[in-house]
């Protein structure tokens, strides 16, 4: 049997990379497309798993280029042929990948469909080991092709009678499993021809008769178009179960899923992306004993989330209620876990968000924050990368671990309580005709000793620290349209507008009007 010549897209542009993938039947003609890259870096890694015959790269891209892309190319993996894509501009470029060993190239404005067949065929002739393998039906719709335009979104003209030949039973399910999602290495073509192994004996066991074709997913995804009767869709959950059964043994991470069914391969794109990617992302909030999602057997949801009230953890915060505070966080957050519907993207990001506030917050009050500072990039990161929410909410718990031995060790070292509660009592009362006098003598300080007293424990002096809080509650009044700049000065304690714009400008580098202009105008984009 001759085998297929396997290509691979490299492009910065996604339209440009969809447009070469479906501007020819590529099955048909003999030839593969086994994956796209949007820069060299990502081909090279790649290349490394899928090993095409040839690659198709632009010219100029970011973080790796086809000009080294094609140096490396030739460097280690020589078998490898490579056509370059290129404007008018870029002959220069062009010239200097012929030296490296390109085998041909290809003008993106002159770029047409028996060009690029022309093209391709010709390299692939270079191929010693390789006989282009033809398509079974010509200038008709392969199976293959049908899929892979569904996947992508296509509106096609279905031949209807192929797809009732190909698929004769009366419904439709995708399963499938995130490789990458799971910890591995990837799509790595072993692994992932043993998990092909191991689906196909289960079909042949539970379901026998049903007709199944592996689809053109996302890198790393391995997902299975299965159709078959509607009386023997519990063979597919049996069949399901016995993947689960096998990652529980073998892969801990591995999760295996099971969309809903649907009644034509015409909503095969459609239900790909909004249901069964939609229920695999999942898995980051089940319980890891979990191995099997199915649509109908996802437990119910009752409980509905409400915001988080930053305000008010502000506050505690600022009033040095760390416990309080810190114990009403890790209660959200746990309560957002545990909807699985939550949004992943929106989960890490809010706890990324908490954790860059706690560093400001604690900063304000005058704590050692180096360690703390630099340590929150590392937290950025692999809370980015944690892949289900227990790992997520353990990196939480560690941070403020660290927060609550920050706030210890500022505690020993000289923050006092007398310090403590005169931070506190001018954040209560800033809107009063506060001054040093009124403040020493509410503590039983003399005056003069008060201001050396705060400024030797404290970053700022009293009078700096007093507006830089009424400066704050300001910006914060300013934001509500409702009231007007007078009344606002009025309201944060200043009996005199001008020097309140005065402060304010020296604060924020803006006047009161121009902050409320710029904040009007963020919220409108």
């Amino acid at each position: 049997m001759a085998l297929a010549c396997r290509v691979l897209i490299v492009d910065d542009e996604l339209l440009v990379r969809q447009g070469i993938k479906h501007l020819l039947n590529w099955e048909q003609e003999g030839f593969q497309i086994i994956g796209e890259a949007s820069n060299g870096k990502e081909a090279l890694e790649l290349i490394e798993r899928e090993e095409p015959h040839i690659v198709i790269t632009d010219i100029v891209m970011p973080v790796m280029g086809g000009e080294e892309l094609t140096r490396a190319i030739k460097s280690r993996f020589p078998q490898i042929e490579v056509i370059i894509l290129s404007s008018f501009g870029e002959f220069d470029y062009v010239r200097s990948t012929f030296q490296s060993g390109v085998a041909d190239y290809i003008l993106k404005p002159k770029l047409e469909a028996f060009q690029l067949l022309d093209i391709v065929k010709r390299t692939a002739r270079k191929i010693p080991s390789l006989k282009l393998e033809e398509g079974e039906v010509e200038g008709g719709q392969t199976i293959p092709w049908i899929l892979d335009k569904l996947m992508s979104g296509y509106e096609i003209e279905l031949d209807e009678n192929r797809i009732n030949q190909s698929f004769p039973h009366d419904i439709f399910q995708l399963i499938g499993t995130d490789l990458k999602q799971a910890g591995s290495k990837g799509s790595e073509r072993g692994e992932e021809l043993q998990w092909m192994e191991r689906i196909l004996s289960a079909l042949d066991e539970y379901l026998p008769d049903a007709v199944h074709a592996k689809l053109p997913a996302e890198p790393d995804m391995l997902v299975l178009l299965v159709n078959m009767n509607h009386t023997d869709k519990d063979g597919l959950t049996s069949v399901g179960r016995r993947l689960a059964e096998y990652s529980r043994a073998h892969y801990p991470a591995r999760v295996w899923t099971i969309s809903e069914p649907f009644l034509h391969v015409k909503e095969l794109g459609s239900n790909y992306k909004e249901q069964f990617i939609r229920i695999n992302l999942y898995q980051f909030f089940l319980p890891l004993s979990q191995h099997l999602i199915i649509y109908d057997e996802l437990p119910s949801i009752t409980n509905e989330l409400q915001p988080f009230n930053m305000n008010q953890f502000t506050e505690l915060m600022n009033r040095r209620q760390f416990d309080t505070a810190f114990g009403e966080l890790l209660e959200h957050v746990n309560r957002l876990a545990a909807n699985y519907q939550t949004d992943v993207f929106e989960f890490k990001s809010f706890v990324g968000n908490v954790i860059f506030n706690i560093t400001i917050l604690l900063s304000r009050l005058d704590s050692d924050m180096k360690k703390l500072e630099e340590s929150k990039y590392s937290y950025f990161k692999q809370i980015g990368e944690a892949g289900h929410a227990s790992s997520a909410i353990a990196l939480l718990h560690s941070f403020i671990a660290e927060a609550n031995d920050v706030i210890e060790k500022r505690s020993v070292t000289g923050s006092n309580s007398n310090m403590t509660q005169l931070l506190l009592f001018i954040r209560e009362h800033y809107a009063d005709p506060l001054s040093l006098t009124e403040l020493a003598k509410h503590f039983h300080f003399n005056p003069s000793y008060l201001s050396s007293y705060f400024t030797s424990h404290n970053k700022e002096g009293f009078s700096e620290y007093l507006n830089k809080i009424r400066v704050e509650k300001a910006a914060e009044l300013l934001e509500d349209v409702t009231a007007s700049i007078s009344e606002i000065s009025s309201l944060v304690g200043y009996s005199d507008h001008s020097y309140f714009t005065k402060v304010f400008k020296k604060v924020t580098g803006l006047s009161p009007s121009h902050y409320r202009k710029q904040y009007a105008a963020k919220k409108r984009d």
